[in-house]
């Protein structure tokens, strides 16, 4: 007696727990058909991660925790920083390398005439301050990742480190416009300008890089004077 066959699907439906019906991959569908079966790895069973996970859900690790002496050290209340200029003294030095940093990229933009998108909120650039400096590094950071700077128009060819010098001059963009700004510290000051000074090396301009560095060291010997005498006005 001949035993009836089956249709595939059939069988498969019918024969096999319903536990086991996984979606199969086409490599998988191609190994079973030869009879071999695929040894485990990660490429055998592709991971599946909920929208709601990450990688923090999955095998992870914690470090030991520092000792109790450690911790304590580190709790302490924080050490005084020298603050030593006055608070209009800081917004006075935050504005002028905001303005020169401005005139900069304005120099820089017209040097190279590279285009300034036109939008219809905004009037077209005549003088530096028709934009904000964070306008400025905007539009800077977006020639440079559209590839419209070349490598040769910048201090030693660092297109790569336009973007993150600019993005380190912002706060004090940040800082110059929000006046209920805690006030900052000497140092904090200090490196905003070589922040600035940065910029301007990195775009190569030598009168913005020579401005900077006299605002840096006239900010820091009105620091030292105040420090040797509170009542120096600068």
């Amino acid at each position: 007696m001949v035993p009836t066959v089956m249709p595939q699907s059939c069988m498969t439906q019918h024969t096999l727990p319903k536990e086991t019906i996984e979606p199969r991959t086409a490599e998988e569908t191609m190994l079973g058909r030869s009879g071999s079966v695929p040894a485990p790895g990660p490429s055998s069973h592709p991971s599946r991660r909920s929208s709601s996970r990450d990688e923090f859900d999955g095998p992870h690790q914690f470090l030991k925790r520092p000792s109790p002496d450690t911790i304590a050290a580190q709790e302490r209340d924080l050490p005084h920083v020298p603050t030593n200029l006055l608070v209009q003294e800081q917004d006075d030095v935050l504005s002028k390398v905001n303005d020169r940093l401005s005139q900069c990229a304005f120099d820089f933009v017209a040097k190279y005439q590279f285009p300034i998108p036109l939008e219809k909120d905004k009037r077209p650039v005549q003088v530096p301050s028709d934009r904000e400096w964070t306008e400025w590094v905007h539009l800077l950071k977006r020639l440079a990742t559209k590839r419209r700077i070349p490598a040769r128009v910048l201090y030693n060819g660092q297109i790569k480190q336009l973007v993150t010098i600019l993005e380190n001059s912002l706060e004090m963009r940040h800082a110059a416009k929000h006046l209920s700004r805690p006030i900052k510290d000497d140092r904090n000051v200090l490196q905003l300008i070589s922040a600035g000074l940065q910029v301007a090396k990195i775009l190569k301009d030598a009168a913005c890089m020579q401005y900077m560095d006299s605002l840096y060291l006239h900010t820091e010997r009105v620091i030292q004077a105040r420090k040797a005498n509170p009542g120096y006005l600068g």
